[in-house]
């Protein structure tokens, strides 16, 4: 292997915009995110029921004969 084509391997700080941080290892140090594991919906359990219905079916219920 070529000596120096490598990133640098280091320890990453990640910071939510809920204020979690999470320590890991990446080629970038400081990283930034919107949502994380701590205030995602699908993983705090707040996530809303999504409607089962098929395209077809919404259509005809918004345009079919009434």
């Amino acid at each position: 292997m070529k000596k120096d084509i490598q990133p640098k391997y280091e320890k990453a700080t990640i910071t939510c915009a809920c204020g979690n941080v999470i320590e890991t290892k990446s080629t970038k140090t400081d990283m930034k995110t919107d949502t994380c594991s701590a205030c995602h919906p699908f993983f705090t359990g707040q996530k809303q029921a999504v409607s089962s219905k098929g395209r077809a079916a919404k259509f005809m219920e918004k345009y079919g004969n009434k």
